[in-house]
């Protein structure tokens, strides 16, 4: 399985600069976030993978544009104590490659929801 980024598409939509050693990372969180896409949804369309894979490797590494960690609920920062502390939520899932809510649906997940009757099966075949 191929990845439907790659490294170059990631670092186009974060603030800073990677390392040799964080492109190599990168490039095999988006191999990871591929199986993972296809895991939910192998039919989406091949835009909606690659915009999704971006969102979970930015979301695992940090895009650099805050200083504030990703999952974060609480946070204070001092400055000449040097001081700083992080509380973070129950669901914070801080360097993990997921599935949001907007990834979903983008993969054509949303919120659906569905069920499924043997019995209405039985009704089918015998009428």
């Amino acid at each position: 399985m191929s990845a439907y980024a790659t490294v170059t598409d990631v670092t186009d939509r974060m603030v800073r600069e990677l390392s040799e050693k964080e492109q190599t990372v990168v490039s095999n969180l988006l191999d990871d976030a591929a199986v993972l896409i296809d895991a939910f949804n192998v039919d989406a369309s091949t835009d909606s993978k690659k915009i999704v894979s971006c969102r979970m490797v930015i979301r695992a590494i940090g895009d650099g544009s805050s200083e504030i960690p990703a999952g974060a609920t609480q946070g204070t920062i001092s400055a000449l104590g040097y001081s700083q502390t992080w509380t973070m939520g129950t669901n914070a899932s801080v360097g993990q490659l997921y599935l949001d809510r907007t990834d979903k649906a983008m993969l054509g997940g949303g919120s659906k929801i569905g069920s499924y009757s043997p019995v209405e099966e039985l009704a089918r075949t015998e009428a």
